[in-house]
């Protein structure tokens, strides 16, 4: 099979996949559309978490800063002011990319693991302020109930579209000039730097994008569970999650998140009934992963394979005579 005809072939498979999931309302029971709304939700998360360490080099502990952000903007909006939900819904990635321009400026003045703990800290801090914050009704909580007009396939729709949307974005992204910046930062900042890189605006636009995606997928979460509290909202555990599906999927790779939301979300799935030690079997199957396949599922069979459904690299044209 010659690569043009190899190209079509796998084109042809992705576009078939992404119809046949875009009509699942059409074809699905009730469990597996309500499985795969989280998919596409944590997806979105992962596919932010890894444009951030997996291609620009930032590894971030502080990605709860936008889920709960984005979280709290619906709820506040929705709950305290009574505005419609898809007001609340544009209102919530803005909120986090404006957070995170604010923030931006000390953060970047740290660099690897100093970022790494520095986004953490900033992630709880904000979990104290919004516990101590009367007008959130503190670490109570307060329920979300404009969620409750949505039917299941309105929510479906909308976790799919976020999902597909944030794997388009990173591809599109990393297709460009400023793509490959990205990628030249992460492998030697210095470097980068020297050859025309503008190492602090590409970290800038990173972050902020994947702030308002992370924040899009955190206001959407809380708003399908119709409930949120500041420790669970800005819990680290939300980047446990991140970490954990994109380093059994494939770090720096647009196929790694896809496959590990689906791996755990189903894992998720069938250890709610091993709830206390379900934390340390997920420790042990990235544990796992890491000895025998340090680059994830898709680094290990892109080895093997070659197959790569979303290359970003660019190929070379031929010089002319």
């Amino acid at each position: 099979m010659s690569n043009g005809t190899g190209k079509k072939v796998k084109n042809a498979a992705v576009l078939a996949v992404v119809a046949a999931m875009a009509l699942m309302p059409l074809w699905g029971s009730a469990g597996i559309i309500n499985i795969f709304i989280l998919v596409f939700l944590y997806m979105a998360m992962g596919q932010m978490w890894n444009l951030l360490a997996g291609y620009a080099g930032l590894v971030s502990l502080g990605q709860q800063i936008f889920i709960g952000l984005g979280g709290y903007s619906v709820a506040v909006l929705c709950y305290s002011y009574d505005m419609p939900v898809y007001i609340g819904l544009m209102a919530a990635p803005v909120v986090c990319m404006v957070f995170a321009l604010v923030i931006s400026l000390p953060i970047f003045k740290m660099s690897g693991v100093f970022f790494t703990i520095g986004s953490w800290i900033v992630a709880e801090a904000l979990m104290l302020f919004f516990t101590n914050w009367g007008f959130v009704r503190y670490g109570f909580g307060f329920a979300i109930a404009a969620g409750r007009g949505l039917g299941l396939n309105a929510r479906y729709l909308i976790a799919f579209v976020l999902g597909i949307v944030s794997v388009a974005a990173v591809y599109l992204i990393l297709r460009t000039k400023f793509g490959l910046g990205i990628m030249a930062m992460r492998d030697n900042e210095g470097v980068a730097e020297v050859r025309g890189v503008k190492t602090y605006r590409t970290k800038l636009v990173c972050f902020l994008i994947s702030a308002f995606f992370t924040g899009l997928a955190g206001a959407l979460m809380h708003l399908f569970d119709g409930y949120i509290q500041p420790y669970a909202a800005f819990s680290i555990d939300w980047t446990v999650y991140m970490v954990f599906m994109v380093i059994i999927g494939g770090i720096g790779t647009i196929e790694g998140p896809i496959l590990g939301a689906l791996i755990y979300v189903l894992l998720r799935q069938y250890l709610y009934q091993f709830p206390g030690v379900s934390l340390l079997i997920f420790g042990a199957i990235a544990l796992v992963i890491i000895l025998v396949a340090p680059k994830g599922v898709i680094g290990a069979l892109r080895n093997k394979t070659g197959l790569e459904l979303f290359p970003v690299r660019r190929e070379m044209k031929p010089p002319r005579e």
